[in-house]
């Protein structure tokens, strides 16, 4: 994968649209990416993260919001990233979650994350797609590598490297599970444990159903199961057996006991039907009797039934000629009431006609009143109508005035207004170039401060420096003297060790005739050299250290001398203070004019709104005088007919219309009284002229006798059920006399029912109890039965149980590292992240030898550690540092800054190449390695530049991500991250 161009806006520091020019800079394969701390260096490899996973690697992977806090509002933040992969030119465009200001009110909205993946297509960009899972997908497949995968190979982190090369063996573990994706093997590991621990709960659930089964039979058969699983089978057969056969044995004396039973019962069941039948002759025998009695009184009971019937067709007349005679007398109070409430005009009035033309009369002469009552109504309504009208008018002629006046005041108010809204906005207008002037002074200010700040840092930092360059000068010339001394005196210290009767180290000889002896305080040995050494390594480490400070500064100092454009402390604070005050009063004049041209605008309307108003007054004013007029025209008609039929008389209308209606209804209600007393007559005598002829045709005297033979339906249906009642006893009695079988028994003696019913039940008890003891045998005896095949068949199914847990939990111990099998105790997973390890440190060795001039080599390991006070096994994951100018194995915690820098690039090149491998074989044609350099000398750094340069072969382009001085001379293709208050920006060099 080689990337092209990379194009960022209002993304992390960089607030603005900057753009990487990756061909360019890879020009010569080697390019630099540096600037000062927290400028945004790595910021440029999260956006090539960022365009095409959409996600950052670690912790700056867990806030999803990656627009600028340095860009505008509503700058929508993007990344594009334009690249080759597999020989497919490919453009990539994400834009990350933010939140935007709402088009309409206040407050923001959230927007989710968007792509846009495209194609080249000969000289035409095709879409793929827009969807971020498919985008996703298309990445992943295309470039081989997941997130993490792509930091470890692409990217390089060498701080990350440094902890994985002193990391513990779990630790190591973790990461190359994520990068090498072996997580595959731990699940094994976990499923065979999981499937072991599964069957070996079905074995002991297998074993508990065949205790239970055991348990069971014991139960039934009353006996005691045998602990030996081998014996259940056995002892269940044999219990079996034994059960049937007593219960065969038990069913002979079962059927002679229940003969016997029946016998009993046989007996008993004659003896109380025989007394069942004496009992029933008996009874009827008494009710005959008791029902002859009663003949007298069945006879009256037929009697009276009839008598009932014939005054029930009576009783209905009588009620109604009643309720006609109570009807008359009411008609007739009613009519004598309605009679003394009339007045005395019509008391001469008798009968009915004469009443009804009275009461026409009356309502003729009402209706005439009511008509003359509502034209008086009007005329005062119309009156009141003028007066309302008058006092209307006089309002709007007010209303007029006042509107007429305010017409004449506001066009000159108006016109003063507009001239002092144009020299308001005139003033205003110089509102943005006073801003910006006012920013870029304060920028210069804060320029000018921070040159003074950095060039007494720079001072200080310059002093610091050469006192490290002496002193580290000094501690290598102690090196090199120590040294030169011990080279001198180097026969002497072998002859310090030779001994008498051993063989010199040297020429081999047994035999010592002149050793070399050296002045005393001259020999130099081999500790304090290794210290001398160690002294010098760390004296370089300060000068590398105040050189990088030394350069940081001098290159912020004059960033800061550039931006203060050659303003000193007073010239640039004046220039604040005179642009602050230009800009107060600009955004004073954009206020005015804002309040000045609202208040135009109110007078606009003010006009406006006066001259409708002017117009719907006068519109008012003249319906209002037409309204009255007519009111006025209407009043003088009225007037005039009121008058003329009333003769000019003054009458209280609405009394003659009470009177008149008063009299109409005293009338109407006589009237229906007479008349309603005359129908009440007629059916009076309709009514016992028909009660006459119903007492003669049911012979009886009078109403009285007809009332106290009367009974009503209740009464009557008690009595015909009374009787029915005594003739179907007589029937029955008489039915039971003549039975044969009742006549049979009235001779017999009775039975001795308690001697009989005694026995019966001895022999049922016997019989029971017998029934009883063979049913529980016969139901042991099934019972076993079942349980026994119930035993047979749970017995059966632990053996497979059994056979594929014994599988699986040899399988979970190999592949956990416990079986015997294992001699190394190596879980799977581990094992074949050993093999990876292997790979990894055999591809670090190839590029440790050139940066450590033959020196240092990394060694994988699966000794034994000691946690705890426990031996542990490493797992295959452990990493030595051996030193072959000592021939000693080390931890690589106790390498030196600049050695633990360059052996993690080599082990960080070695898994980069390993895992390119494990994805496909990917082609890896852009790589970037991330800071460190500062902690090497310059042999070192010769070395590892050496490294990198070949890692350039084949077209391969290598950034360095650094801020060291050195590397900027060494190094020709630049990319500069300037870090500015207002935001980062991006400087392509070389």
């Amino acid at each position: 994968m080689r990337l092209h161009t990379l194009t960022v806006r209002a993304f992390g520091p960089f607030a603005g649209t900057e753009t990487v020019d990756f061909d360019r800079l890879g020009a010569n394969g080697l390019f630099l990416i540096h600037g000062p701390t927290g400028a945004g260096k790595t910021s440029v490899l999260d956006a090539v993260c960022f365009a095409l996973y959409g996600s950052l690697p670690g912790a700056r992977g867990k806030d999803d919001s990656y627009k600028s806090h340095h860009a505008p509002l509503d700058r929508r933040p993007e990344v594009r990233l334009e690249c080759t992969v597999r020989g497919r030119r490919v453009r990539v465009t994400r834009f990350p979650r933010w939140e935007r200001p709402k088009k309409r009110g206040s407050g923001t909205l959230v927007e989710n994350q968007k792509v846009v993946v495209e194609e080249l297509a000969g000289e035409r960009w095709e879409g793929v797609t827009t969807r971020p899972d498919e985008a996703g997908q298309f990445i992943g497949d295309l470039v081989g590598l997941t997130l993490d995968q792509f930091c470890q190979i692409v990217l390089l982190p060498q701080g990350e490297f440094s902890r994985f090369l002193r990391a513990s063996a779990k630790d190591r573990r973790a990461s190359l599970e994520r990068i090498f994706n072996t997580g595959v093997f731990r699940e094994l590991e976990d499923w065979f444990a999981e499937h072991a621990t599964r069957l070996r709960r079905k074995v002991e659930a297998a074993d508990l159903r065949v205790r239970e089964s055991a348990g069971r039979i014991a139960e039934t058969g009353r006996s005691t199961a045998p602990e030996d699983t081998e014996e259940l089978w056995a002892w269940a057969s044999e219990l079996a057996a034994l059960t049937a056969a007593v219960a065969d044995e038990v069913a002979p004396v079962v059927d002679s006991v229940a003969g016997a039973r029946e016998e009993a019962a046989r007996a008993l069941a004659e003896a109380q039907a025989l007394d069942r039948r004496r009992t029933r002759l008996a009874r009827a025998r008494a009710g005959l009797d008791e029902l002859l009695e009663q003949a007298e009184w069945r006879a009256r009971v037929e009697a009276g039934l009839a008598a009932a019937e014939r005054a029930a067709a009576v009783l209905p007349l009588l009620g109604e000629r009643d309720a006609r005679r109570t009807a008359l007398a009411k008609a007739a109070l009613v009519r004598d009431q309605a009679r003394s409430l009339l007045p005395a005009a019509f008391a001469s009035a008798a009968g009915a006609p004469e009443l009804r033309a009275a009461e026409r009369g009356c309502r003729d002469s009402l209706a005439r009143a009511e008509r003359l009552r509502a034209d008086a109504r009007r005329l005062r309504e119309r009156r009141e109508a003028i007066a309302r009208f008058d006092r209307h008018l006089a309002r709007i002629d007010e209303t007029l005035e006042r509107a007429r006046t305010h017409l004449a005041d506001l066009p000159a108010a108006i016109a003063d207004l507009r001239g002092r809204l144009g020299e308001a906005q005139g003033r205003a207008g110089r509102v943005e170039a006073a801003e910006a002037a006012l920013a870029a002074a304060a920028q210069r200010r804060d320029a000018v401060a921070e040159h003074g700040r950095l060039s007494a840092e720079l001072d200080r930092a310059e002093a610091a420096h050469r006192e490290a360059v002496d002193a580290a000068q000094a501690a290598r010339e102690h090196v090199l003297s120590l040294r030169e001394r011990r080279i001198t005196h180097m026969a002497a210290e072998l002859a310090l060790g030779l001994a008498e009767g051993e063989p010199c180290a040297v020429c081999g000889s047994a035999e010592h005739p002149a050793p070399a002896l050296a002045a005393t305080g001259s020999l130099v040995t081999a500790g304090e050299e290794r210290a001398a050494q160690a002294a010098a390594d760390e004296a370089a480490q300060r000068r590398s250290a105040a050189q990088e400070r030394v350069a940081a500064l001098r290159e912020r100092a004059a960033t800061a001398l550039e931006r203060a454009e050659g303003r000193d402390p007073g010239t640039a604070a004046a220039e604040v203070a005179e642009l602050t005050r230009q800009r107060d009063e600009a955004r004073a004049a954009v206020d005015e004019a804002r309040r000045t041209e609202e208040e135009l605008e109110g007078l606009a309307d003010r006009l406006e709104r006066t001259r409708a108003h002017e117009a719907e007054q006068a519109r008012q004013r003249s319906e209002t005088a037409a309204h009255r007029d007519g009111a006025v025209e209407e009043c003088d008609r009225l007037a005039a007919a009121l008058h003329e039929a009333l003769g000019g008389e003054d009458v209280d209308l609405d009394a003659r219309v009470q009177d008149l209606h008063a009299e109409a209804e005293l009338l109407a209600e006589a009237a229906a009284a007479v008349e309603e007393h005359g129908r009440a007559a007629g059916e009076l005598d309709t009514a016992e002229a028909a009660l006459a002829e119903a007492l003669a045709g049911a012979g009886f005297a009078d109403g009285a006798a007809a009332r106290s033979a009367a009974l009503d339906e209740r009464e009557r249906r008690e009595l015909r059920s009374q009787a029915r009642l005594h003739d179907d006893a007589l029937a029955a009695v008489r039915a039971a006399l003549e039975d044969p079988e009742l006549a049979a028994v009235a001779d017999l003696p009775p039975p001795d029912l308690s001697a009989l019913k005694a026995a019966a039940d001895e022999a049922a008890l016997a019989a029971e109890r017998a029934v009883t003891l063979r049913g529980l045998w016969r139901q042991r005896a099934d019972r076993l039965a079942a349980l026994r095949a119930e035993l047979r068949s749970r017995l059966d199914d632990c053996g497979p149980v059994l056979r594929r847990y014994r599988i699986a939990e040899g399988m979970r111990a190999l592949t956990a590292g416990t079986a015997k099998d294992n001699t190394d105790g190596v879980r799977l997973s581990a094992y074949v992240l050993a093999a990876r390890l292997e790979q990894v440190v055999a591809a670090a060795n190839d590029r440790l030898y050139t940066m450590s001039d033959g020196r240092y080599e990394l060694r994988y390991t699966v000794d034994k550690t000691v946690s705890d006070g426990r031996a542990q096994k490493a797992g295959g994951l452990g990493i030595r540092v051996v030193d072959a100018w000592t021939g000693a194995e080390r931890d690589p915690a106790t390498l030196s800054g600049g050695e633990t820098f360059f052996s993690s690039l080599a082990l960080a090149l070695g898994l980069g190449d390993v895992a390119s491998a494990e994805a496909g074989g990917a082609d890896i044609d852009t790589l970037f390695v991330d800071e460190g350099f500062g902690t090497l000398d310059e042999d070192t750094l010769e070395e590892v530049m050496d490294v990198l340069d070949r890692l350039r072969d084949g077209g391969r382009a290598v950034g360095v991500v650094s801020h060291v001085a050195d590397l900027r001379h060494r190094i020709t293709g630049r990319l500069q991250v300037v870090k500015t208050a207002a935001g980062s920006h991006i400087r392509h060099a070389g």
